[in-house]
Formats: structure tokens, C-alpha cells, sequence
């Protein structure tokens, strides 16, 4: 399943907080410009003193949301490791934190994780994102035929 927002939390519309860290800091038209596609993949988020094991849950040509309930500060960067369902090659990329979904008390935020764009990727690495993006989208298209 495609959502038509790049960059914008799974769950926008049940509680996310307009004026709070967690507002993805690009414009609205920018966000829209990239697929996203729901995908279950295991990642690796690794900064200098942290290492979280997580989900990513969708993907762009741009970015992943990585679902955890311990998300990152906004700005921080890391180095992702994944392997996506189309290949068994490992994707080694660059990333930075873009926005965050907290964990909200009650139950409020049934989507909590981190909006993580790609960075410094090189042209290898950006042909192999398209072409597991794409193959994700071709398949999904065939299956609805």
C-alpha cells in the first residue's frame, strides 16, 4: 500500500502535534514527490553511541520510517543496515533523523518511530534504492491486476 506523503508519520492524522520536533521540516509539495511503499524490513540504526535494532515500515527513493518506541532526536545521524525483501545484497546507507513520532501516553500514537531521509548517497546506492523501490511498485501493481 502507497501513501502519497513522502515524509510525512504513518499516523499524521491521529494525534501528531503541528508545532512540536516532530513536524518534518519540508514543504508539503516536497513531501509529495516520492512514493512510499509498506514494507517489513529489519535495519541496523547505528550513531556513535547508540545502536537500535527496529523495523523499517515503508520506504521511498528518499528516506524510510523506521517504527520504534524509541526514537531518535531530529538531526541525528546514523548509519542504516538492511537487507530489502527483493535482494539479499545489504544496503549499507547514510542517514538523518527528519522527524519523530513519540510513544504518547493512553495509547495515542499507535505508529511511533522516526522519518530517516537518505544522505550522501552514492550513485550505486541510489540505483539500487530506485531499483528496489520500483520493484516493490511493479510487483504491488501486478498483484492488483
Amino acid at each position: 500500500m502507497k501513501d502519497e506523503a513522502a515524509s510525512d508519520p504513518p499516523d499524521r492524522d491521529s494525534g501528531g502535534d503541528v508545532g512540536d520536533t516532530s513536524e518534518p521540516p519540508s514543504s508539503g509539495l516536497e513531501r509529495r514527490r516520492n512514493d512510499r511503499f509498506d514494507v517489513t524490513w529489519q535495519v541496523d540504526c547505528e550513531t556513535e553511541d547508540t545502536f537500535l535494532y527496529a523495523y523499517i515500515t515503508n520506504i521511498s527513493e528518499m528516506g524510510i520510517f523506521v517504527k520504534t518506541d524509541k526514537p531518535l532526536a531530529v538531526g541525528t545521524q546514523l548509519v542504516l543496515r538492511f537487507v530489502p525483501g527483493t535482494t539479499q545484497e545489504t544496503f549499507v546507507l547514510n542517514g538523518i533523523v527528519q522527524w519523530i513520532n513519540p510513544v504518547r501516553p493512553l495509547g495515542e500514537n499507535l505508529n511511533p518511530g522516526m522519518g530517516i531521509r537518505f544522505q550522501s548517497l552514492e550513485l550505486p546506492d541510489r540505483e539500487r534504492i530506485v531499483e528496489a523501490v520500483r520493484t516493490i511498485a511493479y510487483v504491488r501493481q501486478a498483484d492488483k491486476n
